[in-house]
């Protein structure tokens, strides 16, 4: 009798609104019926889920897991300490998604379930941070702390809204912050209120602002970074070009890259994946191509077609 194919499902009970509460029989239904004997783990605390999956033992064929961008982040980075990497499946409950939306997984979990045990494997780049692994977002400056500073049960029953709102509130105290970013593509130096290194077609929830071409296994992330406005004027048109989802070569760079360093005058706090990242002085961002597989809906994302990392 040939041996059943083995799935671990890690899953945070308290991600988005808790609806996985609703939805487990039937997404543990989907799974058995597509031939998998199963383990299912609920995390319990912080960074449980990293330590999970870089021990979990190897005679697993898939791990799917439930959550949101905080959950998918934490079992790639136990994954990226796996010597052996098990391909990943990924159901989305939380409040933005930004993962999920990039790689076409639907919302509906039924239907994110299926696409874990019946969809294709997709060698995704994956990023590194100093030590930490990222999967689509290192970032700082203004709005970065929203998603891990605001209050989860506010997000619950805001949803979405309650990053604007959290937003909206810091536009009169925005910090600023002097660095040199180096990389092959750019030097520069100077003052800025934002920087990130994204992998993602979809930031907050907003779609677009980095470009309308991204590629998630060509080798190279998109960077941007905003200068610190001298006048009201200027964060005026700042935003402006935000809302429009448009570059603004006066205040900001744009580029793609492999590799990148960020170095500060102080201590920079930095969010990965939409959760804390810590502070640090100098950040030093590698993108890893292919480094994981995760699965995917074939038919909706035949748009990210392979781009090789020469053709930018």
């Amino acid at each position: 009798m040939e041996d059943s194919k083995k799935l671990y499902f890690i899953y945070n009970p308290h991600s988005g609104r808790e609806q996985i509460r609703t939805k487990l029989f039937h997404i543990l239904q989907i799974f058995s019926d597509a031939g998998y004997e199963m383990t299912v783990y609920p995390t319990r605390e912080k960074k449980d889920a990293v330590r999970q999956i870089e021990l979990l033992s190897e005679d697993y064929d898939l791990v799917v897991c439930s959550g949101g961008d905080g959950t998918i982040d934490e079992v790639v980075q136990g994954m990226m300490r796996r010597e052996r990497k098990i391909p990943i499946g990924y159901i989305p409950s939380g409040t933005v998604n930004d993962f999920a939306r990039s790689l076409k997984i639907p919302r509906d979990m039924l239907k994110a379930a299926k696409i874990a045990v019946e969809g294709t494997d997709f060698p995704c780049d994956m990023g590194t941070f100093n030590q930490e692994h990222f999967v689509y977002i290192a970032a700082f400056g203004i709005f970065t702390d929203v998603a891990y500073s605001t209050n989860q049960n506010i997000k619950n029953v805001l949803g979405h809204m309650a990053y604007l709102l959290e937003g909206v509130k810091r536009l009169a105290s925005i910090p600023s912050y002097h660095v040199r970013i180096r990389s092959q593509e750019l030097e520069a130096e100077g003052d800025f209120i934002f920087g990130m290194v994204t992998n993602s077609r979809s930031v907050g929830g907003f779609k677009s602002i980095i470009g309308r071409k991204v590629q998630f296994d060509d080798g190279v992330f998109e960077a941007t970074f905003i200068k610190t406005p001298k006048n009201a004027a200027e964060l005026q048109e700042i935003l402006g070009a935000i809302i429009l989802k448009e570059i603004d070569s006066k205040y900001m760079y744009s580029f793609r890259t492999a590799q990148l360093c960020v170095e500060a005058d102080g201590m920079i706090p930095w969010t990965l994946d939409g959760e804390y990242g810590g502070v640090c002085s100098t950040a030093v961002i590698r993108n890893y191509q292919r480094a994981l597989e995760i699965r995917v809906d074939a038919e909706a994302f035949h748009t990210n077609a392979v781009r090789t990392p020469g053709n930018i």
